[in-house]
C-alpha cells in the first residue's frame, strides 16, 4: 500500500515531469503537479489508500477543418490540445463502477448490465456503460473501478468535453485490466458507439479520433470502420500565430436535436441519388437536379448538403497548405470554411434572440481582419469560435472578447502530442 503523501512525492521525479511538460507544455508543469497531487489527496479521502493507483488523461479537440464533415464519411482536420479529463483510479474486485467527478453528484452503478438503459441517455452513466460493453465486445477485459475525475475541458465549450471522458474511460479500463495498448482507432469507435447508442447523441467520429489520436491529424472518413489518419507536423506558435478559442457563455446540453437534424438533412439529399451518405456526389450533380429536388426536399438541407461538398474539398486544401507551408492560403481557408458554416451549413444559432457566436464572429472579423483567421468552432449552434490570432494581438483580442463575454472566456491552446495517456503511481 501507498499512501498519498508518497504518490505526490513521485510527481517531483524528473520522468514525471517530463512527462507532464509533453503533455500539457513547459508553461503548466506546477499547475499540473499541483492538479495531479489534488487527485491523488482526493481518491484516498474518497477510498482510502489503495496498492496501485493510475492516473489517465485524454485530451479535448480542435476542429480545425471540416465541420460536420465526418458524420457523410468526409475528411478533417483536427488536433488534440492541452485541456483534458483526467482521472485518479484504482481496480475494484467486483463490477461496481464509484465515479466521483468534481461538481457533480457521485456515480455508482452496476457493470454487470452492459445493455443501453433508455433511463440513462443523456448522462455520464451512459459512457460509463457504453465504453464498458464496447470494450468486452472486442475483447478486453473490463471490472469495477473507484475514480475521482477533473476536467478543463468544460461541458459546452466546443471542445468536445464528451470525447475526452469517452476515451479517457477506455483508458480507465486499458490501464486497470489490459496492458494499455489499444490501438487509437478502437478507442475511438467505442467511444462513439457509446455517445450513439448509449448517451443518445448521434455524433460523427471526428471528436473521438482526434482525441484518441493526439497531435495534429488530417482523418479521412471515406471508410468509416478504418478511417485513414495522417499525422502533420506543423507548428503555429513558430509561425507567431496563437489559437485562441473563445467561448460565449453558451451551452450544447439542450441541443441534440439540432445537431441531429444536420446529418438526417444532408442524408435526405445523399438518399436521392441512392446513397447512404453525401460523400462521393459533386456540387454539379446537385446543380443538375435541383429543381426536382426542391419538390420534397427542404431548402436548408440542399445548402447543407452543398456545404458538405465544398469543406470536404476544402480540408485537403487546407493540408497541401500546410504541408508546404503557406500559412496565407491556410488563412484564407479557414475564413472560406466559417462563412461557409454561417450561411450554408446554418450551425452558428439556434435562436435569433441569442447570437453570442454571430457576435464573437463579427468582432474577430474586425480585429483580425487581414492578419490572422476566425470561425465557427465544432458542432456549433453554441459554444465557441477558433482564432488563429498573431501573437502580438493576443493580448488585445482576449482582452476585447472577455469584455463582452466575461472573464476567462477565452483559452489559448497547445496542440497535445498524445492521445489517452497514463502515469502508474
Amino acid at each position: 500500500m501507498k499512501n498519498a503523501i508518497e504518490r505526490i512525492r513521485m510527481l517531483d521525479d524528473a520522468a514525471c515531469e517530463e512527462r507532464l511538460r509533453t503533455l500539457y507544455g513547459d508553461g503548466q508543469l506546477a499547475a499540473q503537479k499541483e492538479r495531479y497531487a489534488e487527485l491523488v489527496r482526493r481518491h484516498e479521502e474518497s477510498f482510502g489508500e489503495t496498492e496501485k493507483l493510475y492516473l489517465v488523461s485524454a485530451p479535448g479537440r480542435t476542429e480545425i477543418g471540416g465541420n460536420h464533415t465526418d458524420h457523410n464519411n468526409g475528411r478533417v482536420l483536427a488536433a488534440a490540445v492541452n485541456l483534458d479529463a483526467l482521472c485518479a483510479v484504482s481496480p475494484r474486485k467486483n463490477n461496481e463502477v464509484h465515479f466521483n467527478s468534481q461538481g457533480y453528484r457521485p456515480i455508482r452503478l452496476s457493470l454487470d448490465d452492459l445493455t443501453p438503459q433508455e433511463s440513462e441517455k443523456g448522462t455520464t452513466r451512459a459512457l460509463i456503460r457504453g465504453v464498458a460493453a464496447g470494450m468486452k465486445e472486442a475483447g478486453y477485459a473490463i471490472g469495477g473501478f473507484d475514480a475521482v475525475v477533473t476536467s478543463t475541458v468544460a461541458s459546452g465549450s466546443g471542445l468536445s468535453s464528451s470525447a475526452a471522458l469517452e476515451v479517457m474511460l477506455t483508458g480507465v479500463l486499458d490501464a486497470l485490466y489490459n496492458r494499455f495498448d489499444m490501438p487509437y482507432v478502437l478507442r475511438a469507435q467505442i467511444s462513439q458507439r457509446a455517445e450513439n447508442e448509449y448517451f443518445g447523441k448521434p455524433s460523427g467520429l471526428l471528436d473521438q479520433m482526434a482525441s484518441a489520436a493526439g497531435g495534429l491529424v488530417t482523418v479521412d472518413f471515406r471508410d468509416s470502420l478504418k478511417p485513414e489518419v495522417q499525422p502533420l507536423q506543423y507548428d503555429f506558435a513558430r509561425k507567431g500565430f496563437a489559437l485562441v478559442v473563445t467561448a460565449t457563455g453558451g451551452s450544447h446540453a439542450n441541443l441534440t436535436d439540432q445537431y441531429a437534424a444536420i446529418p438526417a438533412e444532408m442524408k435526405q439529399v445523399a438518399a436521392f441519388f441512392g446513397q447512404k451518405v453525401l460523400r462521393g456526389i459533386t456540387a454539379g450533380q446537385m446543380t443538375a437536379h435541383l429543381g426536382e429536388m426542391r419538390k420534397t426536399i427542404s431548402d436548408r438541407a440542399l445548402l447543407r448538403a452543398f456545404h458538405f461538398i465544398r469543406e470536404d474539398e476544402r480540408v485537403p486544401e487546407q493540408v497541401k497548405a500546410l504541408k508546404e507551408d503557406n500559412l496565407g492560403r491556410f488563412l484564407e481557408l479557414i475564413i472560406e470554411s466559417g462563412r461557409s458554416s454561417f450561411m450554408y451549413l446554418q450551425n452558428v444559432f439556434a435562436d435569433a434572440k441569442d447570437q453570442s457566436l454571430s457576435l464573437a464572429l463579427c468582432l474577430a472579423e474586425d480585429l483580425l481582419k487581414g492578419k490572422g483567421a476566425w470561425r465557427i468552432h465544432g458542432g456549433g449552434f453554441a459554444g465557441t469560435t477558433l482564432n488563429f490570432v498573431p501573437e502580438a494581438q493576443a493580448e488585445d483580442f482576449v482582452s476585447v472578447m472577455e469584455n463582452a463575454f466575461g472573464s476567462g472566456c477565452c483559452h489559448v491552446l497547445n496542440i497535445r502530442p498524445e492521445g489517452a495517456a497514463c502515469l502508474a503511481m
